[in-house]
């Protein structure tokens, strides 16, 4: 696997000239030209990478069955992300255009993005989970890369903190625009939530959890083609709660049903749930019901 280590580095590699800065660089994607097809089918970089693209080949190639906008499709890259690029999808950069916002690591040194731009799920999104942005977005959007590209033109002691700025207002935005596109794909997004409650109904029916274990975030995003913070922020914004809460809500209920129904001992029932420990299980349940398991089964007595 190929790491491209420095902002430089990439530069060489997709035949552009030096950056101006070394930590960070606006490239226009299209004067990227690919010159190692081999380099790029297996691959990372250790810096972000933030790109606006536009006209990129067709809806297909994000895997979506529909764009909310045929406009500006934007992807995030954090530092150590594998990735691959097929000859396909290098071909179709050529007519591409847009910009991508590369910015190395140090760059953030003694800031508080340092900290605040791992907060951010959409670095760990599948490219299929894509932000389409509308015609006013794409502008706010492009109107940030142009001034970042103009601010380092002409590097003084302002430079850094006037660039940090527009960063955190790129990313803020970022975050405003992903609420909206979950929103206005409700309907994909509750069929969604349908699917992970029927995969939950199933596994914990089923009783895998006695031979995998307790359900997890990834084992359900897996299943539904989806990364598992994509997953969690989607759920997030329709109910107010992550996916793992998703998941020891549905514990709770099924906890429930064996207290009431069963003979089961409260040990044998966190068996039954997945739980290696009987007192995790017991914590779990007494923190989101304020009573222990063995005082609620009594309720019913």
């Amino acid at each position: 696997m190929k790491v491209i280590n420095s902002i430089s580095e990439k530069h060489r590699l997709v035949s552009l000239p030096e950056p101006l800065h070394p930590l960070v660089s606006v490239i226009r994607v299209a004067d990227i030209r690919f010159t190692d097809a081999e380099i790029w089918k297996n691959f990372s970089v250790n810096f972000y990478c933030i790109s606006l693209k536009r006209n990129i080949g067709g809806k297909t190639k994000y895997g979506q069955n529909y764009y909310d906008y045929d406009k500006g499709v934007m992807t995030f890259i954090a530092p150590r992300q594998v990735m691959s690029l097929d000859d396909s999808q290098m071909d179709i950069m050529s007519p591409a255009s847009g910009y991508a916002l590369l910015i190395h690591p140090d760059f953030l040194y003694k800031h508080p993005l340092a900290m605040t731009i791992k907060n951010y799920g959409f670095f760990s999104y599948a490219i299929n989970e894509a932000l389409h942005l509308s015609e006013k977005e794409e502008k706010n959007i492009e109107e940030i890369f142009l001034k970042i590209d103009q601010e380092y033109q002409h590097i003084d002691k302002h430079t850094q903190d006037i660039i940090l700025s527009q960063i955190d207002l790129l990313l803020n935005y970022c975050n405003r625009f992903y609420e909206r596109q979950f929103i206005t794909r409700k309907a994909v997004s509750h069929d969604v939530l349908s699917k992970m409650e029927q995969l939950l109904t199933d596994y914990l029916n089923d009783k895998q959890t006695l031979t995998t274990g307790l359900p997890t975030v990834e084992f359900l995003a897996n299943q539904l083609n989806l990364s598992p913070h994509y997953l969690s922020d989607l759920l997030r914004s329709l109910t107010g709660q992550s996916a793992q809460q998703h998941i020891q809500e549905r514990l709770i209920e099924k906890a429930k049903e064996y207290l009431s129904i069963t003979t089961l001992s409260v040990a044998e029932i966190a068996y039954q749930l997945g739980f290696e420990r009987p007192q995790s299980f017991n914590k779990l349940f007494k923190r989101k019901t304020s009573i222990s398991p063995l005082a609620f089964r009594q309720t019913f007595n």
